[in-house]
């Protein structure tokens, strides 16, 4: 059977289609009375091969429930309160390149005894977004910012990343975590204040060239966050090292490239994995309920190196549970722990800002439930977005494969199931199933054949 072009098509026959691949309809007379079956894969393919979308199209947000419309409520302006002046010190927001939403940043304040105090200033995002308040509840609808290859669709509106975003003014206000750590990195004190900073911006690329210049702070940075994750590493703490890469995408084609691993960015991970967990133990201490992370120890040990390894050490992970109440978290390797540096971009890093704000302004802050009931609508509506997010990129990623269809590819074999393998090619961070005899870690050469981009699915064959 010929399938229609794009005039073949009546107006309705078109709006009922593209509902179904957007997956609005759970039925579609157009594609029946067509012999095809009345899925949104089959609704994306006929839309592609009648040249009515093109590949770059991606219908998975709105699949799910992920809205991709910006929001365009007004943001208030700061209000004068008391804040710690760290305008003396200097502080750092280190991102990727082109990064448009800087909410953290990093510095140190050498202290007497041999103590070093380590601040995370955050981009006081709550002082414009209070709990209830119309923001917030458009926030908490959406979750978290949507991030696409081809777009970003904040959480909030980008006229507040303009206002409170760190290091795009002469002086910011922030919510500035502090922990005074030894040469160990033991923490012997933790504090939560409001502040206003002066802050630099930075690629990971210019830190990194700092620190191999042995430029300071940049060396001391380093030296506790090697002491930090060596600590967190004894009480069990996992740390996966699987290939990761950057997806861009416009009407044109799609670029994948590897993610640059430099020092410096596991660096600033490990001070916002700091940041976490003073803040957790500042509210433990003041009773403050917040969205806790907690996560069950590992299924099993897995022993071993090779990516197979760190493959399977990802498979044993237990998903990370949010709660009002602390609890251990086993991947981290802490007793405690909260996530607290990007509130511009998750709803629970905010509802932390907040409770610890209303703490702070003598206010009572939300109770358990309230906070149980928050963590719950946002991590359902966050969720979507997610699963948006990694299907697109998968999208992106088969329009990358399919322009250069001659390619061949390293790869390796990362899991077996009987006969069926898991390919995972690094250049790509890109897995796919395959039939091979071949044991783990073994290395191949694949083409990758095949692409469909209505149903994900791309065929690998060796050479």
């Amino acid at each position: 059977m010929s399938l229609p072009t794009a005039p073949d098509l009546s107006p309705a026959q078109r709006t009922e289609i593209e509902l179904l691949a957007r997956g609005k309809q759970a039925k579609s007379r157009a594609l029946r009375d067509l012999g095809l079956t009345e899925t949104p894969e089959a609704a994306h393919a006929l839309l592609l091969r009648a040249g009515l979308w093109d590949e770059s199209r991606t219908p998975y947000a709105d699949r799910l429930g992920a809205t991709t419309q910006p929001v365009t409520l007004s943001v208030p302006d700061f209000t004068d309160e008391p804040r710690l002046d760290l305008t003396h010190l200097s502080a750092y927001a280190i991102d990727d390149e082109g990064n448009r939403d800087p909410d953290d940043a990093v510095g140190i304040e050498a202290l007497s005894g041999g103590l070093t105090r380590l601040w995370i200033h955050v981009a006081d995002v709550a002082a414009l977004v209070p709990a209830d308040s119309e923001l917030d509840l458009e926030a908490r609808a959406r979750g978290a910012t949507l991030y696409l290859p081809d777009r970003t669709i904040g959480m909030l509106p980008d006229e507040l990343v303009e206002k409170t975003g760190l290091g795009l003014h002469d002086t910011t206000p922030a919510l500035s975590i502090s922990l005074d750590l030894d040469e160990d990195g033991n923490a012997d004190a933790v504090d939560v204040q409001l502040t206003t900073v002066r802050v630099t911006r930075l690629t990971y690329t210019q830190a990194q060239a700092a620190l191999d210049g042995a430029q300071e702070p940049f060396v001391t940075l380093a030296r506790l966050a090697r002491a930090s994750r060596d600590l967190r590493t004894q009480e069990g703490a996992l740390s996966i090292d699987l290939p990761e890469v950057r997806v861009k995408a416009g009407p044109d084609g799609a670029v994948v490239s590897p993610l640059p691993k430099p020092e410096m960015r596991a660096v600033v991970q490990e001070c916002m994995t700091l940041a976490g967990w003073g803040a957790a133990i500042y509210a433990d201490d003041h009773a403050i309920p917040l969205p806790f992370a907690t996560q069950d120890p590992p299924q099993r040990e897995v022993r071993g190196s090779g990516l197979s390894a760190e493959w399977a050490r990802r498979r044993t992970l237990s998903r990370t549970r949010f709660q009002p109440a602390p609890g251990p978290h086993s991947g981290m390797g802490l007793d405690l722990y909260t996530q607290a540096t990007s509130p511009m971009r998750r709803y629970l890093d905010l509802v932390v800002h907040q409770q610890l704000r209303a703490h702070l302004a003598g206010r009572d802050p939300l109770g358990g439930k309230d906070v149980a009931a928050r963590v719950a609508q946002a991590g359902l509506n966050a969720d979507g977005t997610r699963q948006a997010e990694r299907l697109s990129r998968r999208h992106h990623t088969l329009r990358f494969i399919a322009a250069q269809p001659e390619r061949v590819w390293d790869a390796v074999i990362v899991d077996r199931r009987g006969p069926q393998a898991t390919l995972l090619i690094p250049d790509l961070a890109f897995d796919l199933p395959t039939s091979t005899p071949a044991p783990l870690n073994t290395e191949l050469q694949v083409r990758l054949l095949d692409v469909n981009l209505s149903t994900l699915g791309v065929r690998a064959s060796i050479v």
